[in-house]
């Protein structure tokens, strides 16, 4: 046996026993895994969910948004649509109210506001762009489903919901 056969062989010794050691240390370590039917997470407070609309101080179930649109323009996924009533023209009366993307001259909330989360790619664009600040993001992570139509959400909707359950 050569001394650079015996070099080696005590390297790889050497090496062997940094590797179980981090290996040791790590399965003594305390475990972070949540399997989730027997336990829950309890810490959802930096959770990044969909977003949804905030409701005004005063009347929960009506959105602090004034349909500016900045939202939907920031958004790189295009997962915004936002409607509001097209004003009727003059001399004209709006029987069948139209309803065109935001914003609209005179409208100063959302008729609808929906959103497609299986586009959204929770960049946070759309928060930061919002100029009322009527933009969370949502802490609920129970969200699956194998129909994509599922994830499309119609945010005031949820918002009235929202405030019903706090009524109630």
């Amino acid at each position: 046996m050569s001394i650079a056969s015996i070099k080696s062989a005590l390297s790889g010794l050497k090496s062997l026993v940094i590797g179980l050691g981090v290996t040791g240390r790590a399965f003594c370590d305390k475990n972070v895994t949540v399997i989730y039917p027997q336990e829950e997470v309890d810490n959802l407070s930096t959770y990044r969910g969909h977003v949804e609309l905030i409701g005004k101080e005063d009347a929960p179930s009506v959105p602090k948004c004034m349909a500016c649109g900045l939202c939907a323009r920031a958004c790189p996924s295009n997962c915004f649509t936002i409607l509001c009533p097209v004003p009727a023209k003059d001399g004209e009366t709006n029987c069948n109210q139209e309803m065109g993307p935001a914003p609209q001259k005179g409208s100063k909330a959302p008729a609808e506001f929906i959103l497609d989360f299986s586009l959204c790619s929770l960049c946070g664009q759309c928060v930061k762009a919002c100029a009322t600040g009527g933009l969370q993001y949502s802490n609920n992570p129970y969200m699956t489903s194998v129909d994509r139509n599922d994830f499309k959400f119609d945010l005031i909707e949820l918002l009235r919901k929202e405030a019903l359950k706090r009524t109630m």
